[in-house]
Order: structure tokens, then C-alpha cells, then sequence
């Protein structure tokens, strides 16, 4: 954990439907605080989702997928090898088939031979399976040529996607994609599993409507079940929760609890030792989604997909396992990777925040490509401004993995750099906190540079200050179980709705390291009165030795359990020394 500042947040207006509501006041600043304006933006109801009839092409979409229904078409759902990705397969696949398709298949390319996306070499390989229809989840909005060579194959193709768009869009036979130019849909938030649900939504009223359920005696299909995936493939893929997204979240969380889960996602909270009835999204983010993450960063996401496709529990169990095992290994992996990058970075003297570009590029060809962009994120936590990791993906080339700090778009800034050096970049995508791009080894050096201008016309030093935004100090007689127990639960809290952090002074009466880089501590409040357990993990090794007597932390509150007792824990998020 590096210095960084405590910020409180501004104390906000609180509406008056919020203030009349009955939420404890506490709650009511931090929803306020948080821009909710109503208590309707608190529901988590079905009937709150947007319609899917803003969404541009899905009328297309809905006659190209009735099509291939109707004459028996071989169906070849492309996904992603990321969470998303993989909940996005799922998702699509059980839908299909819960419509009457009668051959449905799927395909994810491995990122150490493909890369990402649908390729013409992607291609090649799904034309083997002889699909009529390939339809893409979480990808495809940049894959102008790999539609093209489907085409040459005689596919037709349709794209289904969340990212950011080029200037110019595949020519496939339907496209679904929120942020597309002049699509309506409200929330541009949704990940690609969000996409991917909302058009099987649209097909089973489309189908409905065509009275094909009724003609074919099939059940009408209950979505619902899909839930569970929508909700770890949206928290995973951190992508903004708004009001929308927070609806799918809370009805995925909510069939979780209630033992409703797939027999993938059921294994892997087993194996992530969760308690289902107690999920909450963070789970979701740093306990599920890793350890399906880890299939598509050190093997194969196909493991992954077989496991969320599963419909036997004994099977899931065992592909967790598996699953689990790679995460360990992708930890090991990750580990060893940052301590060698921090070693670079202190050779830039890192404590002289001048000596280093606004905008970092790190390149190292022994580096894991499954593992890079975890790596971009956990150096731009430490050195508080956007990062670029590159290692080398066989060939000529290198790959990139970049992550960037609030005031940078990321995309638009390598969209940018492009434009002005035409030629640097051989191609990227991705969204405004996170993208991936490749390039030639050659040019590394001139990219570096640029993308160090770039950043530097956005942003000031100001700007890479490390900041922890705080709702303010809770007093000893709130920091109760009640408390924790109603923040852990009364919504998702995730991306662009960040949970609830407060901040104080304590005196440190118990502290041991646990893990060789997380510190257990007993605070006491400054009342002298009140103890609490809190933890912090992976510490600088600086707060290690034992010589804490004074910190001021910025903290979550959270519910612990252990042997069947919950008792409230602060989760550090940070700590320093203040004797």
C-alpha cells in the first residue's frame, strides 16, 4: 500500500423521496452521495430492466435468429476467454437450446494461438464444424475482417458486443451492441453477457409472438435461470453498475443465494470456501471470477464454459478444482512477474514521481500473456497513473495490456495515438478504464513516447495523486453489526457504485502478519473503550515490523464469520503510521 491521500466525499444533497423514506440517515447520505435520487433507484425488480426494444439491430437480429431456429441451422456461438466471455457462451448456448435449436456449439479462441476476438484464423478452424451461423458474444465489433473471411465461407455471421466501436463496423448480418452510433438503449453499461441476455430476451417475446413455443409444444424457456451467469459475468468484467446493471446483479445474487445457482457456479464458491446464501457481489469480483478468469489466463477457457454448462454437480466439482489449481498458479505466476516490474520501477526512482512518464509502458518478452493485464492494473494502483504491459505473443509482435486512473478514456487515447501515428499501432479496442492492443516489437520505443504525450495533454500531476475517497468517520456505537449487515446486503456495490469506505484514527493493540504480506490487527477505537479485528492485505513490507502503535486507516465494514459467529471486521483498504 503506497501514500496515498484520504479524501472525505462532499457532504450531499439528500432528495426528499430519500430523506422520507426510513433509511437509517447514515445510509441515506451514502446513497445520496452516490447519486440516487429515489427510492426507485434502490429497487432490484425485473420489471425496472430498459426494454430491449431501444437496443439498434436487434430487429435484424430477432429475424436472422428465427431464421436459423425455423429452417434447423447449425449454430456456432464465438465468445471471449475472459469472464465475461465465458458467462456470455453459457448464457447464449442454455438459451438457445432452452428455444429448440437444434445444433448449437461453441468456440473460444485460445489467447496464446488466436488471440482475441473472431479472426480469419478463428475463422478457419470454426468453418471446420461447417456452422451456418456464427454468432459472437463479447467480441466482434472490431472484427471486420474474421466477419468478412466468415462470409468468404459462406456464414453469415451475427455480432453481439459491449466494447467501443471503430470507425467502421463489420458487415455482418446483424449487430447488437449498446454503444454502437445511434443505437438508444439507456444504459451503455451493459458487459457482453448483459448484451447476449437482452437479445434472448427479445427472441423468447419475438418467438412467442410467432406462436413457435405453442406450434412446437416447447415450454416457454424461464431466463430467470440465467440469471446467476449475467450477474458474475457483469461484476466481473467491472464494468459501471447503474441502476440496470444493479437489477441483474441483485437477481443473479438473489437465485444464488437461494440454492439456485448453476452447478459451475455452485462448485466454484465451494472451492472459493463462500458461503452461498451469504454472496455478495465482491465475492463475485475476487473469489468466483478470478478463479474462472484463471482458465482463460494460463490454459484454456473452454474449461471454464464446460464448467457453467455443466448440469452435474460431481462434474463441476472436479473442473473447479481445476479451475482452482490454475488461480493458484496464476497468483505465482503474477507474483513473481510484479516483484520483477516493482524492481524496474525503483530503478526509475520511484519515490520521484517526475522521473517517471505521466503515461507507464512496461515491456518484458518472459512475461505471462494470461497474467499482463492484472499486472497493469496492480502497478497502476502503486504508481497512481495509467499503465501499458507488454510481453510478446510469439511472433514479431507484442501485446498489450493497459489500464488506466479516472480522467484518461483509455481506448480514445490509443484511438488517438493511432490517428496521429498511423502505423504504430497494428490494432486495439477496448473501453475507457481498460484496453488491449498489439504492436510491432520494433516500435515499441515510439509508441512509448507517444502515449506518454497523449496522456500528458489529459491529465496533471494533480491528477496522479493516489486518492481514497472516503464517506467520513463512523463513531464507535455505529460501527455495529446491524450496520455492516445492511451495507453487505441492501444493494450491489461495485464498479461506479463503490461500496461505503470510512476512515479514523486507531491504536493498534494487537498486530501479526498472516500470509507473509497481510496484517491482522486489534484496533481500539479513541475512546480507549471499544475494540475491533480488521485486516489489511498485502501491506508494504515497511508496516510489517511490528512497531505500529498509531494508524489512520481507510476502511470497508464488513461481517465476519467464523465457526457460525459474524462479527464486524474492518477491511483495510488503506493504512499509515501516525506516531
Amino acid at each position: 500500500m503506497t501514500d496515498k491521500q484520504i479524501i472525505r466525499r462532499e457532504e450531499p444533497v439528500v432528495s426528499e423521496s430519500i430523506a422520507n423514506s426510513g433509511l437509517p440517515p447514515l445510509l441515506a447520505r451514502i446513497y445520496a452521495s452516490r447519486d440516487i435520487r429515489s427510492t426507485g433507484e434502490l429497487e432490484h425488480g425485473l420489471n425496472g430492466l430498459h426494454s430491449y426494444r431501444e437496443l439498434a439491430g436487434v430487429d435484424a437480429a430477432l429475424k436472422l435468429l428465427h431464421q436459423a431456429l425455423s429452417s434447423g441451422w447449425r449454430l456456432l456461438v464465438v465468445g471471449d476467454f475472459d469472464a465475461d466471455g465465458a458467462t456470455s457462451t453459457a448464457v447464449a448456448v442454455r438459451a438457445l437450446k432452452m428455444m429448440g435449436a437444434a445444433e448449437v456449439d461453441f468456440l473460444v479462441p485460445n489467447r496464446f494461438e488466436y488471440g482475441y476476438g473472431l479472426t480469419p484464423e478463428i475463422v478457419d478452424v470454426a468453418a471446420e464444424r461447417n456452422p451456418d451461423l456464427i454468432i459472437t458474444v463479447d467480441n466482434g465489433i472490431s472484427s471486420l475482417m474474421g466477419v468478412a473471411a466468415a462470409q468468404q465461407h459462406g456464414i453469415q455471421v451475427l455480432v453481439t458486443d459491449h466494447h467501443l466501436p471503430g470507425r467502421e463496423l463489420p458487415a455482418a448480418q446483424a449487430i447488437v451492441n449498446p454503444n454502437q452510433l445511434g443505437d438508444n438503449f439507456p444504459s451503455k453499461n451493459l458487459a457482453g453477457v448483459g448484451v447476449i441476455f437482452y437479445l434472448m430476451m427479445a427472441l423468447r417475446t419475438y418467438l412467442r409472438e410467432q406462436g413457435w413455443f405453442a406450434e412446437r409444444n416447447l415450454a416457454e424457456p424461464n431466463l430467470a435461470q440465467l440469471l446467476d451467469l449475467v450477474a458474475l459475468g457483469t461484476v466481473a468484467d467491472v464494468v459501471p453498475l447503474d441502476h440496470n446493471n444493479r437489477i441483474l446483479v441483485a437477481q443473479g445474487l438473489s437465485r444464488i443465494r437461494a440454492g439456485k445457482g448453476c452447478c459451475g457456479i455452485q462448485a466454484l464458491i465451494e472451492v472459493a470456501k463462500r458461503n452461498a446464501s451469504r454472496l455478495v457481489s465482491a465475492d463475485l469480483g475476487f473469489a468466483i471470477g478470478p478463479r474462472l478468469n484463471a482458465a482463460g489466463r494460463m490454459d484454456d477457457m473452454n474449461l471454464g464454459i464446460r464448467a457453467l454448462l455443466s448440469d452435474r454437480l460431481e462434474e463441476a466439482r472436479t473442473i473447479a478444482s481445476q479451475l482452482d489449481q490454475l488461480n493458484r498458479e496464476r497468483r505465482e505466476t503474477e507474483d513473481s512477474m510484479r516483484e520483477q516490474a516493482v524492481a524496474d520501477l525503483d530503478k526509475m526512482n520511484l519515490d520521484d514521481s517526475y522521473e517517471m512518464p505521466m503515461g507507464l509502458c512496461l515491456y518484458d518478452p518472459n512475461w505471462h500473456q494470461g497474467v499482463i493485464g492484472i499486472l497493469a492494473s496492480r502497478i497502476k494502483d502503486r504508481v497512481h497513473r495509467p499503465v501499458i504491459v507488454f510481453t510478446d505473443d510469439g511472433n514479431d509482435s507484442i501485446k498489450g495490456s493497459a489500464r488506466s486512473i479516472p480522467g484518461l478514456h483509455i481506448r480514445d487515447a490509443l484511438d488517438a495515438v493511432a490517428t496521429r501515428e498511423p502505423g504504430l499501432i497494428t490494432k486495439f479496442g477496448g473501453h475507457a478504464m481498460a484496453a488491449g492492443l498489439s504492436l510491432s516489437r520494433e516500435h515499441f520505443p515510439a509508441f512509448s513516447e507517444a502515449f506518454d504525450q497523449e496522456v500528458s495533454a489529459h491529465l496533471t500531476e494533480e491528477d496522479l495523486q493516489g486518492v481514497v475517497l472516503s464517506d467520513g468517520a463512523l463513531t464507535e456505537d455505529e460501527a455495529e453489526l446491524v450496520l455492516a449487515e445492511q451495507l453487505r446486503f441492501s444493494v450491489p456495490w461495485g464498479q461506479g457504485f463503490q461500496e461505503p469506505v470510512f476512515d479514523g484514527e486507531f491504536e493498534v493493540r494487537q498486530q501479526r502478519i498472516v500470509g507473509d504480506k497481510h496484517l491482522k490487527l486489534v484496533l481500539a477505537w479513541p475512546s480507549g473503550n471499544k475494540e475491533v479485528d480488521a485486516i489489511a492485505f498485502n501491506v508494504e513490507p515497511a508496516l510489517l515490523d511490528g512497531s505500529l502503535q498509531r494508524v489512520r486507516v481507510a476502511y470497508r465494514l464488513d461481517v465476519n464469520e467464523w465457526r457460525g459467529v459474524r462479527s464486524v471486521q474492518l477491511l483495510i483498504e488503506y493504512i499509515e503510521s501516525i506516531d
